[in-house]
């Protein structure tokens, strides 16, 4: 439909005799309108441009009492994420209705060719808001042939610290920032040959001339409510094309699997509407922000009266294994966030190690309303947006509630 309207815009332009026949040429000789809608075509993927209407009326077809199960796990990358498709002959009433499955590890870095079946054990379950009826989204482990944790499976430790935690009640909430880009590798809606105007009116911006995409961050919302993952919120960055949504309270070992699940949803909404989600911490380099993914941490002392006292024990702790902390806070062991932790754009320096009142230049941020009330949390500001939350909330309940030199062995 997109190419028969450049065709159209191109013909209007041309057609001898029409009003619009002096319509100014782009560079290449084309009619500036015809440009910019070729432009747009290209910055959006083949597959969104398929019929849709078509799509809708096989989604709208009845399954009977079938279910489509889909699992999805974490690739050896530990940021991809891969997922197929299974009936069941009844909807899961639970985790424990969904069997284990496996996969081809020898094609997403997870195993060699000779000995490739890996096991997918279901972990979490959620409502499919793209197949709907009865249909499940399941969150996976992924397990080697000798049923030993894949080595991009951090979910199997963080639940054993969880579960040795599990009586401080730890609340966490993290913020997922994400940037929107083009099929061309452009943030999207940015101008092809150029940048849009400083970062200033975006950040909770509203107008088309602020707002670059918002029609995924909502689509993205709602999928996420749908499904029963645990997002509480939503805006847009200080980057122009780039947003941020929030996912918590989630306790314990809870946290990373809604995250990991609103992070497939992300994808896949965008995935729809032709356009790629970035989780790199520095997509642009220069004078625009970077993204990371901000972590509350709360337990019940800290929730409590006088909690202050505990939040300021825990960033005691904290500030003694900075180093550690940063090397588990993205994918590559801290050279992620080499790029992003200048001491600039709302950022601490990765090299040293702060706290403070409403300071989000800090490591470690304790909100005004807490500091006031003398309780609540505290927000780690160090995770990259493109972290692992198991590995995030697994190091910050061992250095905060298991001591250091259980965590040093541990290591």
């Amino acid at each position: 439909m997109l190419c028969n309207c450049v065709l159209l815009c191109t013909e209007l332009h041309t057609r001898p005799g029409s009003t619009n026949s002096r319509s100014p040429l782009s560079a290449d000789g084309l009619p500036m309108m015809a440009q910019t809608l070729h432009l747009a075509m290209a910055s959006v993927s083949v597959s969104s441009r398929l019929n849709k209407a078509i799509h809708q009326h096989y989604m709208s077809l009845p399954q009977g009492d079938l279910c489509q199960v889909t699992y999805i796990w974490i690739d050896g990358s530990g940021e991809g994420l891969r997922n197929k498709t299974r009936t069941l002959e009844r909807e899961p009433q639970g985790i424990e209705d969904i069997p284990e499955w496996n996969f081809d590890g020898s094609s997403t870095y997870q195993a060699e060719g000779s000995n490739s079946d890996m096991f997918l054990i279901p972990v979490a379950m959620f409502r499919d808001p793209f197949t709907l009826e009865s249909n499940k989204l399941v969150l996976c482990e992924v397990l080697k042939y000798n049923r030993l944790p894949a080595e991009s499976n951090l979910r199997s430790g963080c639940k054993k610290v969880m579960e040795e935690v599990k009586h401080y009640i730890p609340w966490f909430g993290m913020e997922q920032e994400y940037t929107l880009l083009g099929m061309d590798g452009r943030p999207y809606g940015w101008p092809q040959n150029g940048f849009p105007g400083p970062q200033g009116p975006y950040y909770c911006g509203v107008g088309a001339d602020n707002a670059y995409g918002r029609d995924i961050m909502e689509c993205h919302y709602k999928a996420c409510l749908y499904s029963g993952v645990k997002i509480c919120g939503t805006n847009a960055e200080v980057m122009p094309s780039q947003f941020e949504f929030q996912v918590g309270l989630c306790e314990g070992i809870e946290m990373g699997d809604h995250l990991w699940m609103a992070r497939f949803l992300l994808h896949r909404v965008c995935e729809d509407f032709g356009v790629v989600a970035t989780l790199d911490p520095k997509p642009m380099k220069g004078n625009w922000n970077g993204a990371g993914c901000h972590t509350n941490v709360s337990t019940k002392e800290m929730r409590e009266e006088g909690g202050l006292q505990h939040i300021e024990q825990a960033i005691e702790k904290l500030s003694k294994r900075h180093s550690q902390h940063i090397c588990v806070y993205d994918p590559h062991g801290g050279q992620d966030n080499i790029r992003r932790l200048t001491g600039l754009h709302e950022t601490s320096s990765i090299h040293d190690f702060c706290f403070g009142v409403a300071n989000r230049g800090a490591s470690i941020r304790i909100p005004r309303q807490v500091a006031q009330e003398g309780k609540g949390y505290f927000e780690d500001r160090r995770p990259s947006a493109n972290c692992d939350p198991y590995a995030v909330t697994g190091a910050i309940a061992r250095t905060c509630l298991l001591g250091m030199e259980e965590e040093e062995e541990s290591t």
